[in-house]
């Protein structure tokens, strides 16, 4: 077995664990600082909405040898606007002015052809409507509602309402840090970006629901015993799934890190932009939230009811008699007849952590179930 598959059996049989939920306070103050930084850019610097959203000129040069540069500084001195350049793989160039209607597009064309010392003929013009990109706009926004309301009924549903809290918040907090990253790069947003966040957010939820899965198997019939709070099997359900969350995650960047960094960056295919970025950024924001956010936040709120406290309570108040005769948390961990019949998911300490190899203690397994 690799390294990697060593550590993740050791992590789902509970013998070893990091107290993410315990550190909350910590992510939440990462997360909330990454949030502010995002909406300070969008305030700031803005989207650079594409041509289909503010509408304008889409001119196609046929194959030239005109530098970039050059034809951005021929485009923007003809119609007054700020122009997009892209060289495209076949030799064409892309050239995208926006704000331009039929008649100015017709002028600058013929600037263009005059400038690039390149035949009208193989120029190319195609115009976007304003109103065609606000329709887009519209319906992708209507859109998400709808996406976002399913999601919160569904989740309440299958699970419970607080985790279908914690999942929207982590969705929100996930859209919230691409769409700042795209005010920072100042890289174009298009349809594809659309698509692309909207792909992000299935992604997202598919992490999150995993360890809630993992969550409400492990604290059925939690109130019946006294070894874990709700928090600390909040912790495991995330260790046991870790290891699993970290290799979809890495499998699905990759290529996206090849779209990004190889066909857009080393290549110069800048069209790749627009998605693969909303789905690198978006990617790895959901597998953060999946595990520092959705997660604690559940657990904070569950936390929050009485009979969850009353629990807390009772599992502290246990351990500190144990403490008191002398015994280990380990050793107290088997004691109590209301415990014998539970077998809630092990692997956590009452200060987190990490949990090395568990003693047998009555001669029960490492595991904490009866053989």
């Amino acid at each position: 077995m690799s390294r990697l598959g060593t550590i993740g059996a050791r992590l789902y049989r509970g013998e070893v664990a990091y107290d993410f939920v315990g550190k909350r306070k910590l992510w939440y103050g990462i997360s909330i600082l990454i949030t502010i930084t995002a909406i300070v850019a969008l305030a700031v610097r803005g989207l650079n909405m594409g041509i289909e959203f503010e509408g304008g000129a889409v001119f196609t040069v046929e194959k030239t040898s005109v530098s970039v540069t050059q034809a951005q500084k021929a485009a923007e001195e003809a119609s007054g606007h700020p122009a997009i350049v892209q060289k495209l793989g076949n030799g064409d160039m892309r050239i995208q002015v926006s704000e331009l209607d039929t008649a100015q597009a017709d002028k600058v064309g013929q600037q263009l052809s005059t400038d690039l010392n390149v035949p009208v003929s193989k120029i190319n013009a195609e115009l976007v409507g304003p109103s065609w990109g606000e329709q887009i706009a519209n319906k992708a926004w209507t859109g998400l509602g709808v996406f976002m309301f399913l999601v919160v009924i569904y989740l309440a549903i299958a699970f419970e309402w607080r985790m279908a809290v914690a999942a929207l918040i982590a969705l929100i907090h996930d859209l919230t840090i691409t769409v700042g990253v795209y005010a920072l790069v100042g890289f174009e947003v298009t349809p594809g970006t659309v698509i692309g966040l909207l792909t992000i957010l299935g992604y997202s939820l598919y992490d999150t629901v995993v360890v809630f899965d993992s969550l409400k198997e492990g604290s059925k019939d939690i109130t019946k015993q006294t070894r874990w709070t709700y928090s600390e099997i909040a912790n495991r359900s995330i260790n046991s799934t870790l290891v699993r969350s970290i290799n979809t995650t890495v499998v699905a960047l990759l290529p996206v890190a090849g779209l990004l960094f190889i066909g857009g960056g080393f290549l110069g295919a800048g069209m790749l932009n627009d998605i693969s970025l909303s789905l690198f950024v978006g990617l790895a924001a959901g597998a953060y939230s999946s595990i520092f956010i959705a997660t604690p936040l559940v657990a904070d709120l569950k936390e929050r009811e009485p009979q969850m406290k009353a629990l807390k309570k009772r599992v502290l108040a246990k351990r500190a008699a144990a403490a008191a005769k002398g015994e280990s948390a380990e050793d107290a961990e088997t004691h109590g007849a209301d415990d014998e019949s539970y077998d809630a998911v092990p692997g956590a300490t009452a200060t987190g952590t990490v949990v090395g190899q568990r003693g047998r203690g009555r001669g029960r397994p490492s595991t904490g179930k009866r053989r």
